[in-house]
């Protein structure tokens, strides 16, 4: 898309775990189904309703299945 710009990813701590959207900074007319998101084994997911991205601070965890 031409002219659009993709908004900063969304940095999660380890102990905001569980991840999921939408998160409660997002203004209410936005929202969609609330969907737990599986951030541990890539590190970062994105969202399959809204596109937001979340980045889990420090990566992917070692040890994650």
């Amino acid at each position: 898309m031409a002219g659009t710009q993709e908004l900063p990813a969304v940095v999660v701590r380890p102990e905001d775990l569980p991840v999921h959207c939408p998160n409660p900074a997002m203004p209410l007319w936005s929202s969609h189904p609330r969907v737990f998101l599986d951030i541990e084994n890539a590190g970062e997911v994105r969202c399959p309703y809204c596109g937001t991205l979340y980045r889990l601070e420090g990566g992917a965890r070692k040890g994650a299945h």
